[in-house]
């Protein structure tokens, strides 16, 4: 388990689960998200990160939802860890990003499409918080230690690792499973990005598509396989969330999937 400020249970064996809403949509929903995942971690003894967005750069359309407010949210995401004493994660996009962010959270976490940027590994290592590294969708799981030692080579080794599946056509995504232990062979944790995992990108509405109803398949595999992590978006009600809402997991069913997933974890730590 990689050092993580604040994060409880490291040692308990189970993954590491990184969840929370796409985007922060508001404090109030940011809190109540929180407040429900922390209680099932602790209960569980799950090592949790909350993760929310504090602005979506990445957007199918112009008139696509983005944020509340850079500093608002990021105020937020600082509050969610301060009142729950757990550690945060949020994206950025830029080098000057990987600075502002740093203030704020625990976790600066590289989108897929920018895991090749070299400037903005840098800047986020040098910040010498936590750099988790999502594998882009065009990159083969052996060639993110590339990306991990852009990170180490500038003075932090910090690093995870994050498999969000392939592009396999124009309008769908596929895991392939033999990446995980692939990764794991750079010696960084690996982690497993279910809910993005089960996008349908690039439909004809500008809004992207999803398979939410795979996310229990997707997960107990990834346990299964022996994954360091989970990350996994959720809101109260992903039809009205303002970003991801076809991919997302309903806050009221991650109890019941996390207990079984623990129990998968018990199984797989006994082999």
């Amino acid at each position: 388990m990689i050092d993580i400020d604040k994060l409880k249970y490291a040692d308990s064996g189970n993954f590491l689960l990184l969840a929370g809403p796409c985007v922060i949509e508001g404090e109030d929903m940011a809190m109540h998200i929180a407040e429900h995942i922390v209680g099932i971690a602790d209960r569980l003894h799950i090592p949790f990160v909350f993760k929310g967005s504090y602005r979506k750069a990445n957007r199918s359309r112009i008139d696509s939802f983005t944020g509340i407010g850079d500093e608002r949210a990021l105020q937020i995401l600082r509050r969610v860890g301060q009142a729950f004493d757990v550690p945060v994660v949020t994206d950025i996009h830029t080098p000057e990003e990987a600075r502002m962010a740093a203030e704020y959270v625990d976790v600066l976490q590289i989108p897929a499409f920018l895991c090749r940027q070299t400037d903005l590994l840098v800047a986020a290592a040098q910040t010498g918080k936590v750099v988790n590294i999502k594998k882009g969708q065009f990159v083969a799981p052996e060639a993110m230690q590339f990306a991990a030692q852009k990170v180490v080579d500038a003075g932090n080794n910090k690093v995870m690792l994050t498999e969000r599946g392939t592009t396999f056509g124009y309008q769908d995504l596929l895991v392939d499973y033999r990446g995980i232990p692939q990764m794991q062979q750079t010696g960084y944790p690996v982690i497993l990005d279910v809910t993005h995992s089960l996008q349908r990108p690039n439909q004809s509405s500008g809004v992207t598509g999803g398979m939410p109803q795979l996310i229990e398949t997707m997960a107990r595999a990834g346990v299964a396989v022996g994954v360091d992590g989970l990350f996994m978006e959720t809101h109260p009600d992903p039809s009205q969330a303002k970003s991801d809402g076809a991919n997302m997991l309903r806050l009221d069913l991650i109890d019941g999937l996390l207990s079984r997933l623990v129990e998968i974890r018990q199984v797989v730590n006994k082999m």
